[in-house]
């Protein structure tokens, strides 16, 4: 049975389009948070890493995040009510009384490794309860001798409970002369006191015959019966009850629907369970778990029990660059070191934002304010983050308590810091098999200011070989990238390390002249060369947002 306490984990998430600290920090923090609270903390991708990250994994043995598409709210996310699904052997009766019992209008049919089945309505029984004149139910749908005991609360004088009945009528047998007129070989026959007819039904070739009111059933007729291979039921309804209530012994797989089933699974989306439980007029509908097994019943009224997913935001706080869905999951605290952006939260959360030069800076002073020691392999992934947002330590953005975060953590990691560095930028501006589209998004950042949306991605580069051949790739699709987007205008900055400088290539109507203005350089070709500059957050922005805001 699906047990939705399991999902209610608290994920812990960077922006769209990772980067190497947007992933190291959420795996770094959701360790922490697991160190010091009972409560359970995952971190989660909202994008494919790119190479520089893929790198820092392996080389420190750390598996990738599992990837959110977004955060809106699914039937995980919902108490859903648990009921067991039934046998499809089940009885009519037995399964209106459970109905009944459980307050409930819908029973989920399942099998033995719980893959639903069917289903059967209050509705379906009481069209079933209805069907007066069909006469061989019992055979047409092969009920076992043992539902019919139950429903008539009979008892085996003779015969196999466990056995079907798979022929005949159901016939009443009030005298010698109806039963020759109405019974044929292989009918179940209802009788009460008179030997004569019991006997009568017996020798006409009846299957089974059903002795009512607790008649008297004498040995020598068990005998003839056992002669004659007829079972024998006693049961102490009378004849009229007995005759209503063998109908209600049929299995339930009988009249269940078994196709076209409206079902839901853990993963789907609420607003789209709203819809379809707006277009149907079903009370309840089965919900399936990720294997495809029936794991209980949704209702309009278990919508009303919401739990938003719990997110914990690191390395953004803007809305453009956080995961879709976001405005219906629970924000329960952002951990930043970027300018506070558009996100608005439904209530108080614990908001950490520093001015240094990368998240994982501050999640590695916030191990040692809870005295949690820093294992290897987190140390390792919060030196790679602070390395790769810092330029190792060649950003404007990169403070003193970066350096000192970072030495400290390469000696936990035991890395020489240049040589490690080094080699974790070439991963990253490998261009082996790569598209233009996957080197323009690897680090996309989208941003609002004013009246305009913006995006600027960004490269780092240490080899000019690498340099050269990202710039073809991003210049033959820029233009074409912006007019399919409903930005104003995109920005690449090709940065180069060693040389601490940045191309900036662009496309959009007005991108040319905020360029030219912002940063006061000649512009040639959709591009201008920025000395000095590198970081985007710190270096790029602020000048772009004041010729925008001006």
């Amino acid at each position: 049975m699906f047990d939705t306490s399991k999902q209610r984990v608290i994920r812990v998430i960077g922006h769209k389009n990772p980067d190497t600290d947007s992933i190291c920090s959420a795996i770094s923090y959701a360790y922490l948070k697991n160190q010091i609270s009972d409560r359970v903390y995952a971190p989660r991708r909202a994008g494919e890493i790119n190479r520089e990250t893929a790198f820092v994994l392996q080389h420190f043995g750390v598996e990738q995040p599992r990837l959110s598409v977004d955060m809106k709210a699914v039937i995980a996310n919902i108490d859903i009510r648990q009921e067991p699904g039934v046998d499809g052997e089940m009885s009519l009766k037995a399964a209106w009384q459970h109905m009944m019992d459980q307050n409930i209008d819908t029973l989920c049919v399942i099998d033995d490794e719980d893959n639903l089945m069917g289903l059967i309505s209050v509705k379906d029984i009481a069209n079933a309860n209805m069907n007066l004149f069909d006469i061989t139910v019992l055979s047409e749908s092969q009920t076992s001798y043992r539902n019919l005991l139950e429903t008539l609360d009979g008892t085996m004088l003779l015969g196999d409970p466990d056995a079907r009945i798979t022929r005949g009528s159901i016939r009443i047998g009030t005298s010698p002369e109806a039963i020759e007129e109405l019974v044929q070989e292989g009918d179940i026959v209802l009788v009460t006191n008179r030997y004569e007819a019991q006997i009568c039904a017996i020798d006409w070739g009846a299957d089974c015959i059903v002795v009512c009111a607790n008649a008297t059933v004498p040995q020598r007729l068990l005998d003839r019966a056992q002669q004659s291979g007829c079972s024998v039921i006693q049961t102490h309804h009378d004849t009229y009850a007995a005759a209503r209530l063998m109908s209600m012994s049929v299995p339930i797989r009988h009249y269940m629907l078994a196709e076209d089933l409206a079902t839901f699974n853990t993963g789907t989306p609420v607003d789209e369970v709203k819809k379809v439980m707006a277009s149907m007029r079903h009370r309840y509908f089965p919900v399936l778990d990720k294997e495809g097994h029936y794991c209980g019943v949704v209702s309009r009224r278990n919508l009303l029990n919401m739990h938003p997913k719990k997110v914990i935001l690191v390395d953004h706080n803007e809305r453009s660059q956080a995961i879709d869905g976001l405005e219906e999951a629970e924000i329960l605290e952002i951990i930043d070191h970027h300018r506070i952006g558009t996100l608005e939260t439904s209530g108080p959360v614990y908001f950490r934002n520093e001015p240094v030069g990368c998240t994982a800076t501050i999640v590695h002073a916030m191990f040692a304010e809870n005295n949690v020691e820093i294992p290897k392999h987190i140390a390792g992934l919060l030196l790679s983050a602070i390395l790769s947002d810092t330029l190792m330590f060649h950003s404007p953005t990169c403070t003193m308590l970066d350096k000192a975060a970072a030495k400290e953590l390469a000696e936990i990691a035991g890395e020489n810091i240049e040589e490690y560095a080094t080699k974790m930028f070439e991963a990253g501006e490998d261009l082996t098999g790569r598209s233009a589209e996957d080197l323009l998004y690897t680090d996309f950042k989208e941003f609002a200011i004013g009246e305009h949306t913006i995006s600027v991605g960004q490269g780092f580069f240490m080899s000019k070989k690498a340099y050269q051949e990202a710039e073809v790739l991003i210049r033959s699709i820029l233009e074409g990238t912006q007019e399919r987007s409903h930005n104003d205008m995109i920005f690449y900055m090709l940065t180069s390390i060693p040389d601490q400088s940045t191309l900036l290539l662009y496309a959009g109507k007005e991108a040319d002249e905020l360029v030219r203005e912002a940063f006061h350089v000649e512009t040639q070709n959709n591009s201008a060369q920025l000395p000095g500059i590198v970081s985007r957050k710190k270096q790029l922005i602020p000048p772009l947002r004041d010729g925008l805001l001006a």
